[in-house]
């Protein structure tokens, strides 16, 4: 059984669910389920920050570009090209959350998470459009804490300073 896990490990899967249903379980694989289990839980957390850290990231350049630099041509050009990220993590958030209701009381935490990695990349990102050293963005740019609440920035209708 173990072999199976490391060479097919869909059919592992497959076989494990079987035992389960057939309660089994002494037939089972408890320490690659334990682990798959593990796994499967990590992933889904990660995937769920990775949507809210793509989210924060554009709404963090977005509030930027309105409240600091004013560019026209960052308005005109580039902002629009944020929007469709905006809309897309919110939707992949609502099925994330929605296909994995577990998730929802590791919001806050997920969210404090996705904040501390989007100011970093805002940073570097935002700097190559600033025409003055006293547009440039530094990790002290921004609040410790995520100035928007989860239902924000999930919220279609929602954008910073708007």
């Amino acid at each position: 059984m173990t072999d199976l896990y490391k060479t097919d490990y869909t059919a592992w899967l497959s076989q494990q669910r079987e035992l389960l249903a057939q309660r089994q379980f002494h037939k089972l694989d408890i320490d690659n389920l334990l682990e798959a289990m593990d796994y499967e839980m990590g992933s889904t957390r990660d995937t769920l920050e990775s949507h809210l850290s793509v989210l924060v990231l554009h709404l963090l350049k977005y509030d930027y570009q309105k409240r600091i630099l004013k560019d026209l041509w960052v308005e005109d050009k580039v902002v629009q090209t944020w929007m469709p990220s905006i809309y897309n993590s919110r939707a992949a958030i609502e099925k994330q959350i929605s296909k994995h209701p577990h998730l929802q009381p590791t919001i806050e935490e997920l969210l404090a998470g996705a904040y501390s990695d989007a100011c970093r990349q805002a940073v570097k990102q935002m700097n190559n459009y600033a025409r003055s050293e006293s547009q440039k963005l530094s990790k002290n740019s921004f609040p410790d804490q995520c100035p928007w609440t989860f239902e924000q920035i999930t919220d279609d209708d929602w954008l910073p300073g708007d």
